[in-house]
């Protein structure tokens, strides 16, 4: 045991400079993602803040049965799917699509410029980019007046349960279509050059050249951003709805996030919104477990 511990801490010696580098991310994990699960046991107690969390009675599952008998529950359920659902569907593939096209270009001059640009709008807050898709939406804005140049009659577009959907995903895309690249052209930056003069010798034309060498190539990389993506399906981007949604589209904008930011921040429902929290958080974890354990049989690759 003791020549076990001396090798162990000669180990960490050795490589303390690197111990050293990872030191700091450990620390913001431990301190913002494990030290604050202790408030989970606030789903299963009637919290009073004088009482403080281990004093606060103990009630079981009472929240988790109130959720369950909510009838708001079935709805904001449905909607987290679908919207997860939706935006997995068209999201997922845009930064892939763009990163194969990116790889074309043989004009490194104008491939850096146009990367650039698709990077821009990833930094840009989400205030802002709600605030713009306000104003480019509301009467007198350019959707109207382009519809209006056209002959056509003016939509209030937030108002309008038909088309929040597709506005929330379509300004998701074009916010983090480029950005989500890197990885992507990070993975297309490995494969050998030579394979494609190879390829070309053959007579392959370009398309033959991206199914057979270049998807091949980034198939891995995809398959693991695909387990990531899906496991956060639920946790979709409310955020963005909260400061988008209004009365008139809760059918179809309200999610998971906002009921909770409602009904935990500004009802101050604090054990009840908590007990939702760790229902979503498990079904997450059901989900990211099974779609690693499909990939794996699948695909021979996976998280864990």
């Amino acid at each position: 045991m003791e020549t076990t511990n001396k090798s162990l801490w000669s180990r960490m010696m050795r490589h303390r400079y690197l111990y050293l580098m990872v030191l700091p991310g450990f620390l913001t994990v431990l301190i913002f993602n494990y030290f604050p699960m202790y408030g989970i046991l606030i789903a299963f107690k009637n919290y009073s803040a004088s009482k403080g969390i281990m004093d606060s009675p103990w009630v079981g599952l009472k929240y988790f049965k109130t959720f369950f008998h909510d009838p708001m529950a079935f709805r904001v359920l449905k909607n987290t799917l679908l919207l997860g659902l939706f935006t997995l569907f068209w999201s997922f593939p845009a930064p892939i699509i763009l990163a194969l096209l990116f790889n074309e270009l043989r004009n490194k001059r104008f491939k850096k410029i146009v990367q650039t640009v698709s990077y821009f709008p990833h930094f840009i807050s989400v205030v802002i980019v709600a605030g713009m898709i306000k104003e480019f939406t509301s009467r007198d804005g350019l959707f109207n007046d382009i519809i209006s140049f056209f002959g056509g009659s003016p939509i209030m577009f937030l108002l309008e349960p038909d088309y929040f959907r597709t506005i929330f995903i379509s300004s998701g895309i074009w916010q983090g279509v480029g950005f989500g690249t890197i990885i992507y052209l990070a993975a297309l930056s490995g494969i050998d050059p030579t394979l494609y003069d190879v390829a070309e010798v053959d007579g392959a034309n370009r398309w033959k050249k991206i199914v057979h060498i270049t998807w091949p190539s980034i198939r891995s990389t995809t398959v693991i951003l695909l387990i990531f993506a899906v496991g956060g399906i639920l946790g979709t981007d409310f955020q963005k709805i909260i400061l988008l949604y209004s009365p008139e589209t809760y059918s179809v904008a309200d999610v998971i996030g906002s009921y909770v930011y409602r009904q935990g921040i500004l009802g101050a429902q604090y054990e009840y919104t908590t007990a939702i929290g760790l229902f979503m958080s498990m079904i997450s974890f059901v989900i990211l477990y099974l779609t690693n354990w499909i990939s794996r049989k699948v695909s021979d690759t996976s998280l864990f």
